[in-house]
């Protein structure tokens, strides 16, 4: 395992020890997930938290606030290696979170078509349960859309302001993109029975927070892909790009029937990302709809891509500033 992995695990366990020591107890956190009618992917985290405490409004809107701040998901020390209990479709199926704490696993099932919820719980902690979509076997269109510059406007490159963001800025003063909501929205009334995809290099820690964002500016409910920051056991840091393209393929390889819609923008790799799935999947790529940033987004976001690409009659590419533009260009294409 690599010396930076070895060390983060250290860290690690000795948070963790600490904070059993003060009685700190492990909580599930559920994450949606997807899946068909056969099997389900399952995504949560389990980390230590404080018990709880007295109630009363005071106490209740001081903790309401504090939950809505990006940094203390970060402080929250995650369990690794240990055993999480899934209870879904009246079978019971016990699997072992990774050094993160984060549990990413498949499960048999036989559940019909929609939303669907499974149990979750580990160590004696208080069961909590985690949506999960159920694609009906006749859907065959889908969606995947990237999060920051998309649907949020965030400038996550810069670095100091990927950290105000990230650790400091509340969720109801992240700015959610014009018109993407609408977009998403319409995309899905379209095909129903779409799944929905929200593919993000962010970290796991941030994934309550992104929910309800998304949750409160009407953006139509779906899985969180996202990814844990830090060293892995052969190298100093994840990769996003790795990150995103991987659950790419494994979502054309779950559904291989499935032609994917995929929302991204042109300030990061999103272009390239989309365009080297298109060629490696082209009879899973509908359209690709890429959201162009204003100069001064371009500018923080530390310029935009040299990847536009322009797709295939079959599959296009349509690019503009905000979800109407592109919403009118797939509505003359009848894509919309």
């Amino acid at each position: 395992m690599h010396r930076a992995a070895r060390i983060e695990d250290w860290l690690h366990a000795a948070r963790e020890r600490f904070a059993r020591r003060r009685g700190h107890q492990p909580t599930v956190i559920p994450y949606t997930g997807y899946g068909s009618t056969e099997w389900v992917r399952i995504l949560c985290r389990v980390l230590l938290t404080k018990p709880p405490g007295p109630s009363g409004p005071a106490k209740k809107a001081r903790t309401d606030a504090a939950g809505i701040r990006g940094w203390r998901s970060f402080t929250s020390v995650p369990v690794n290696d240990v055993t999480v209990t899934i209870e879904i479709d009246g079978a019971t199926h016990r699997v072992r979170a990774d050094r993160g704490g984060v549990v990413d696993v498949v499960v048999p099932v036989s559940l019909a078509p929609g939303w669907q919820v499974a149990s979750l719980s580990t160590e004696g902690s208080t069961a909590v349960e985690a949506p999960v979509f159920i694609v009906a076997p006749g859907v065959q269109s889908g969606i995947v859309s990237d999060v920051d510059d998309t649907v949020m406007v965030t400038a996550l490159p810069r670095p100091l302001l990927a950290a105000w963001n990230t650790f400091v800025l509340s969720e109801h003063a992240r700015v959610p993109t014009p018109g993407m909501a609408v977009l998403l929205e319409r995309l899905t009334a379209t095909t129903p029975g779409s799944p929905v995809i929200y593919l993000s290099t962010g970290a796991w820690n941030v994934a309550p927070t992104l929910t309800r964002f998304l949750s409160r500016n009407l953006y139509p409910a779906g899985a969180l892909l996202l990814t844990d920051w830090g060293p892995t056991h052969d190298r100093w840091f994840r990769s996003g790009l790795d990150h995103k393209r991987d659950n790419l393929r494994r979502l054309a390889e779950e559904f291989p029937e499935m032609r994917w819609i995929l929302v991204g923008d042109d300030g990061q790799h999103d272009e390239a990302i989309y365009s080297d799935f298109q060629q490696e999947y082209p009879e899973n790529v509908a359209t690709v709809a890429i959201r162009q940033l204003s100069p001064s987004e371009a500018v923080l976001a530390g310029g935009r891509s040299k990847d536009e690409a322009r797709g295939t009659p079959e599959s296009p590419w349509i690019y503009g500033p905000d979800g109407s533009v592109i919403a009118d260009q797939l509505a003359e294409r009848g894509l919309l």
